[in-house]
């Protein structure tokens, strides 16, 4: 009974300096993964851009990093850019922009939901029944259909993992809010040994069962710091990233040495916060 499955949002946060085809095929190992198990049903991606505010080394402005992954997913039916968290003028943790979503899921956008999509009037009905058609009376054996919430999980590559233990780059806590209440999804390439860094950390292994292990078998080394040194270097880039990405840097000449050179010696947002706390 495909009503019993699990919904799922995955939402990806990170520079996307530039989104490229690693970016992408992470949400379609993650569906794969997902629909295999038979248990759960992913309804949406969600690429969510770092602001400018986190001072990553190299990190080019966010409107050009969140137009470039609009690109990307222009032709995906479900995976979306949200550009909330690279509007706001301070770098934010990933557990609040996790938070964030989770609420949004709780309660829908009244301007873009279904429901109003739904004519108010069927045509030779009356329209005094309008006012509770959002809430039939629910007989008691119903409640089992009734669908919650779709789960948001956070969906990351190894590396994000394993940066779990890089001392003030994460909040203590707030790894264990994200394995506790949302869950992560990590991709990793075969043979690499997260199991081994979930074992050895106390908070992964308690909370494992909500952290997704997905393996890569096809694997693919792109990664948008490559990229951009290809790019540094005048060397194509073709079959890296999709091609309305690559014609978008060209057309606005986005990544120089001297974009590579933005925020150096600057501390990462994150360190700055945690080391000073």
């Amino acid at each position: 009974d495909p009503d019993k499955k699990t919904e799922v949002v995955l939402l990806a946060c990170g520079s996307f300096n530039p989104i490229t085809n690693m970016h992408l095929r992470l949400f379609e190992l993650a569906k794969d993964y997902f629909h295999e198990t038979g248990k759960y049903k992913v309804i949406k991606g969600i690429i969510s851009p770092v602001g400018d505010a986190y001072k990553k080394k190299g990190l080019i402005s966010a409107n050009h990093r969140v137009t470039m992954a609009k690109l990307a997913t222009e032709d995906s039916g479900w995976v979306e850019v949200d550009d909330w968290e690279s509007s706001q003028s301070e770098w934010l943790e990933t557990l609040k922009v996790l938070r964030y979503h989770h609420q949004k899921l709780l309660s829908p956008d009244p301007t873009n939901s279904l429901q109003n999509a739904i004519p108010l009037t069927k045509p030779g009905r009356k329209r005094k029944q309008e006012p509770n058609r959002h809430d039939p009376v629910k007989k008691k054996n119903q409640s089992p259909d009734i669908k919650s919430v779709p789960q948001l999980k956070l969906l990351c590559g190894s590396d994000i993992l394993e940066s779990f233990g890089i001392p003030n780059l994460w909040k203590q806590e707030d790894i264990t809010e994200i394995v506790e209440n949302h869950g992560l999804v990590c991709i990793s390439r075969a043979g690499n040994n997260v199991q081994k860094f979930i074992y050895e950390s106390d908070v992964l292994w308690r909370h494992k069962n909500n952290i997704h292990l997905v393996e890569e078998w096809i694997t693919n080394d792109i990664s948008s710091t490559k990229i951009r040194r290809a790019l540094r270097r005048g060397q194509s880039i073709r079959y890296l990233v999709p091609d309305v990405v690559q014609a978008y840097i060209e057309k606005n000449n986005l990544y120089s040495p001297e974009s590579e050179d933005r925020n150096a010696g600057v501390v990462l947002a994150p360190l700055q916060k945690y080391t000073s706390d």
